[in-house]
């Protein structure tokens, strides 16, 4: 075969021969690339990174993705929100990524799945620094740092019901997971810190990537969150467009509810960790709840 014909149908074989392992993990492997954005408290333009994170040696944890919620307009964008995700997840987890579902107080739901088994059976991991023991909503809680973080931009002191008129009565309405996220018999399932600490020890994650709801609260400080993630020494990220607040447009500092998730983004990039769109790791346009009509 001429040099002319080798080179014409080795372009026709490469696409395939590149969905194959032949040339080896080292070529073409599943790494991830994101875009991690940061922000120097005091600097009003955020910094970007690239970086490469090995997906064998990532988790990606769903805060607290129930079924229901006490808050009529917070269950309303969760049911948005969840499609989304479960595509961001599936792209995670095909690609290596272990997943681990945190649906606090609701784990009980799962009692007997291979997904329960999986995280129950790691075995026991001592932790680098004490986890967080403070009881709050179901689970232990890793409350604000005062010296590192100061307060967050948004008031949630009356929980953070954002539907207009009366408020919605605080209740527990969730139940388990919502039904729009895929549970596959390889992810794990737990909100317990010692656990999600074992999972992540046995084998061998250094990186945390943290989506879910709802961030001013559980995100930041289930004992599986942004807080204990970092303290524990993991590199952590947040997924900040798949993620919501609680917070009532009518608490200080007034403005509308996705204005006051970009503050709480913002506090988390300033004093916690970098955040990234789902995009990086599905290729697709970054989520936008409907309601959220401004200006891009």
């Amino acid at each position: 075969m001429n040099t002319t014909k080798r080179t014409f149908v080795l372009g026709l074989l490469l696409p395939l021969l590149i969905g194959t392992d032949l040339f080896g993990d080292d070529l073409f492997g599943d790494d991830l690339m994101l875009n991690l954005r940061t922000r120097t408290v005091g600097d009003r333009e955020p910094r970007l990174e690239e970086a490469t994170w090995k997906a064998e040696n990532t988790a990606l944890v769903i805060c607290d993705m129930w079924d229901d919620h006490w808050c009529k307009s917070a269950a309303r964008r969760v049911d948005q929100l969840a499609p989304a995700l479960n595509a961001t997840v599936a792209a995670a987890r095909q690609q290596g990524v272990l997943i681990i579902h945190a649906p606090s107080s609701v784990v009980k739901f799962y009692r007997g799945s291979p997904q329960r088994e999986l995280a129950s059976a790691a075995p026991l991991a001592k932790p680098p620094v004490p986890l967080s023991t403070s009881p709050r909503w179901g689970t232990t809680w890793c409350w604000p740092d005062a010296q590192r973080e100061g307060v967050l931009p948004i008031d949630d002191s009356d929980m953070g019901c954002s539907c207009s008129g009366e408020k919605c009565e605080i209740r527990e309405a969730w139940s388990r997971q919502n039904k729009l996220i895929e549970i596959a018999p390889e992810d794990a399932l737990t909100d317990d810190g010692q656990e999600t600490f074992n999972l992540l020890e046995q084998r061998g994650i250094d990186n945390v990537i943290l989506c879910g709801v709802h961030l001013n609260m559980c995100v930041l400080g289930r004992p599986f969150g942004i807080r204990q993630m970092v303290r524990l020494g993991k590199n952590v990220a947040l997924i900040r467009d798949l993620t919501d607040t609680m917070y009532n447009p009518e608490r200080p500092p007034g403005v509308d509810h996705f204005a006051g998730t970009d503050l709480v983004v913002e506090h988390v990039e300033k004093y916690w960790c970098p955040t990234f769109t789902s995009s990086d790791i599905t290729g697709h346009r970054a989520f936008v709840f409907a309601a959220d009509d401004r200006a891009r």
